[in-house]
């Protein structure tokens, strides 16, 4: 992993979406659509566009509940990847969410994405449970596993 360029978090705005798709699909085998992006920036989630300079790279979706935040989407965009943005992108939002009062945050993670398990390892998460057939796969269903961070 190289070092990674200066990062910065901006709210993530409507007009994000557009670009936020032209890349979702690219990074996942069952993307979100551009209305989950829409209902969460309605809900009031904590959306971000995380950018280098001007031009962002990666997004994220973060929902808090009391004193918990719950990382709905962390995503960074193909070319950006390997360089740090991640690590940089979680440690952004979970800062954003510990000043908002959140004192843990939980995620769930499909067990065959290697990287995003190493990443969150690094970042302090731990396994905490595993959710049954959460996510869509290619030969049906695919495990989740909980993961917890304290905040």
């Amino acid at each position: 992993m190289s070092v990674v360029a200066p990062c910065a978090l901006r709210p993530m705005r409507s007009e994000d979406i557009a670009w936020v798709m032209c890349h979702e699909p690219q990074l996942y085998p069952y993307p979100w659509t551009a209305g989950n992006f829409a209902d969460s920036l309605s809900a009031g989630y904590l959306c971000r566009i995380v950018c280098q300079g001007d031009a962002p790279v990666g997004y994220a979706v973060m929902m808090l509940i009391l004193d918990e935040a719950h990382l709905l989407n962390i995503s960074v965009i193909a070319n950006a990847q390997r360089q740090g943005v991640g690590h940089m992108l979680l440690t952004l939002m979970c800062d954003e969410a510990r000043a908002l009062g959140a004192t843990q945050c939980f995620l769930e993670v499909r067990p065959s994405n290697a990287a995003a398990l190493a990443l969150y390892e690094r970042f302090g998460f731990v396994g905490i449970a595993r959710r049954r057939g959460y996510y869509p796969a290619p030969d049906g269903r695919e495990d989740a596993i909980v993961m917890r961070a304290a905040l």
